[in-house]
């Protein structure tokens, strides 16, 4: 007698399980579907016009993105360690030689100069160590297409430009202050034989002031580099 029953409701309980299953998959899909939606929106709306300094994601933003949180993270701690190498590194460079105006200022001006061009070339290095961890980060992720589109130009506009900016920058810069710093050594072993006169400077012998001639010779061969981070900085702030 309860061979039938049994039967039926075994009947009726397979496509309810079947519509459970699917109703599962589709809130699933939906879901995944929200979050790209926000995580789009975010980067073409927020990130797009932050400039480089981009903004770090609040808790509902992360709840938001979901697992794009990490397609974020990508990009974003590229981002904090370049604003940290122009911060520290490019900006009191730049600033120490735009304050030089004058031939006397390459010797009052060395002693700073030397100390902030010291950590030129270590940024190099990092900043071409993180642009190379940024890239396979990127070429692990498989993102759908309008979610690609959108994350491919805003990788570019953050990581891709400012990378290939700074990077042959930085080492010309670094010979430029290293050109000024020799300038300010060159005069201060000269003591009292060197007169300075507002934007002229005179030596008593031909052999002091060829000398000196060569130096600013090699010094404006690289002086584009200053207006090339002065740019830079500008882009940035």
């Amino acid at each position: 007698m309860t061979k039938g029953p049994a039967r039926i409701w075994m009947r009726l309980l397979v496509p309810f399980m079947a519509l459970f299953l699917v109703l599962q998959l589709t809130g699933c899909g939906d879901k995944e579907a929200d979050q790209r939606k926000a995580f789009i929106d975010f980067l073409q709306n927020t990130v797009m016009r932050s400039g480089e300094h981009l903004p770090s994601l609040s808790e509902d933003q992360k709840q938001k993105f979901g697992n794009y949180v990490s397609d974020y993270a990508i990009i974003y701690g590229f981002s904090q360690q370049v604003n940290k190498a122009v911060d520290s590194g490019l900006k009191p460079v730049v600033d120490e030689l735009s304050a030089i105006r004058t031939p006397q200022d390459y010797l009052t001006r060395r002693d700073s100069l030397r100390q902030a061009s010291g950590s030129l070339g270590v940024l190099t290095q990092q900043i071409q160590t993180a642009k190379t961890q940024a890239d396979s980060s990127k070429a692990t992720l498989k993102q759908p297409e309008d979610l690609k589109t959108v994350y491919d130009n805003v990788f570019n506009k953050v990581v891709t430009q400012p990378a290939d900016a700074l990077m042959p920058l930085l080492p010309t810069l670094q010979t430029l202050s290293q050109d000024v710093i020799q300038a300010g050594d060159f005069l201060q072993q000269q003591g009292t034989r060197v007169t300075f006169n507002g934007s002229a400077v005179q030596f008593p012998t031909q052999e002091q002031a060829s000398a000196y001639n060569t130096l600013m010779s090699n010094l404006s061969m690289n002086a584009q580099a200053l207006n090339q981070a002065q740019g830079v900085l500008n882009s940035v702030q």
